[in-house]
């Protein structure tokens, strides 16, 4: 196969896009094309050789969740975090225990009375002075 010129068409991911599309080779270095440009939405980018960056995953998110699984039902708890491949994070299970006595506290405390609301102002009118 011969070397990339600029100009040629390429397939690769668009970062944009969020998808492989046809590219065309911007910048070519050591006979490898290093930036490329999309032909769907023209947004220039680096030659990805065709692969999707990793997902973005929220340990923080997926530790919380399997802290609600844990309280409904402890026993699937082994089987999500499998499936997840997410550590439990310790300092979560601190902070809810916190979280849960000032829960408590906050039940005792009668209800608050509703704030008062505030009157509209009138609309100028044109032609008044």
């Amino acid at each position: 196969m011969r070397e990339p010129r600029l100009g040629d068409d390429i397939d690769d991911f668009c970062v944009r896009c969020k998808r492989i599309t046809n590219h065309a080779v911007v910048s070519v270095v050591n006979g490898a094309p290093a930036k490329v440009r999309c032909r769907t939405c023209h947004s220039d980018h680096d030659y990805r050789h065709e692969q999707a960056p990793p997902p973005k995953v929220d340990l923080r998110k997926q530790a919380l969740f399997n802290e609600v699984l844990k309280k409904v039902n402890p026993d699937d708890l082994g089987k999500a975090s499998e499936l997840a491949d997410v550590p439990d994070i310790p300092e979560l299970d601190e902070g809810a225990e916190e979280a849960d006595a000032e829960t408590a506290e906050v039940v005792d405390e009668p209800p608050l009375a509703p704030a008062p609301k505030a009157k509209a102002k009138a609309a100028k009118g044109k032609g008044r002075k």
